[in-house]
Order: structure tokens, then C-alpha cells, then sequence
């Protein structure tokens, strides 16, 4: 019999995989937003730059290339309600700003992440507001 991927296997691997449509120079991301009960998903992002703008950064400079992170593009991409429990995948732990936007989505519970950033300060913010962090193995 074959081995049945869970849930957390599938999603990571759809934000592996929605990654490589980034056009960042520097790290491909991507975010997966899924229902809390995983059967819906509710948004997809991955970074690069905004619709319309040419699909490169704006410059080579790390940290300000000026491309739009994965997570903000899912939570621009996500019209469910804040009521709605979400659960989100995402290739790289987010960063603090992007961090706060999960926050202030609504009723995100989890949020799993498969590599490190350079900064870790988004977990102390996560879990003040009650969100379960987790790093994928």
C-alpha cells in the first residue's frame, strides 16, 4: 500500500512548489492559506513584484528588493472572512511585518514554515497573539 502524504506534506509541497513562480533575485517564497479543517484552500502567494511592473527587483540590494513577500500576497488574495479559521503554509519563516498581517487576516491558528530567515523576531509576535508556530520537518 502507498504511503498516504498527510495534509501538512501536501500543502508545504503546493508552497514549495508556488515558490518557483517567484521572479526574486534573492529567495523564492511562497504561502499556502488554507482552511482550518484543510479542506479548502484559501489563498496562494508567492513574492515578486506587483501585477503590471516588470517580473524582476526593482533592485539588488538584500532586503529591499522591493518585491512584495509571499504571505502579503496571500492575505491580499484571501476574501474569506475573519471568522474563518485558516491555517498557513509558507516556505520561510515570514518576517515581522508580514507576520502582523497573519495577525491582523483573522483567526489564523497555525502557521507552519519549512526554513529559517535571517531574523526570527516574528516568532515572539506570533505567539503573543496566540498563534501556533511550528517549523516543518
Amino acid at each position: 500500500m502507498q504511503n498516504r502524504p498527510s495534509f501538512d506534506q501536501v500543502y508545504m509541497q503546493f508552497a514549495e512548489t508556488i515558490a518557483l513562480r517567484s521572479t526574486c533575485k534573492r529567495l523564492q517564497v511562497g504561502t499556502v492559506i488554507t482552511s482550518g479543517d484543510y479542506r479548502k484552500v484559501l489563498a496562494v502567494g508567492y513574492n515578486g513584484n506587483a501585477t503590471g511592473l516588470p517580473n524582476t527587483c526593482d533592485t539588488d540590494i538584500p532586503g529591499n528588493c522591493g518585491c512584495l513577500h509571499s504571505e502579503e500576497n496571500a492575505v491580499i488574495n484571501c476574501d474569506s472572512p475573519r471568522e474563518t479559521e485558516k491555517f498557513v503554509f509558507v516556505t520561510h519563516l515570514p518576517c515581522t511585518m508580514c507576520a502582523k498581517r497573519l495577525i491582523n487576516l483573522g483567526n489564523v491558528k497555525r502557521i507552519l514554515y519549512k526554513n529559517e530567515y535571517r531574523k526570527k523576531d516574528a516568532l515572539d509576535i506570533l505567539k503573543k497573539a496566540g498563534i501556533d508556530v511550528r517549523q516543518f520537518s
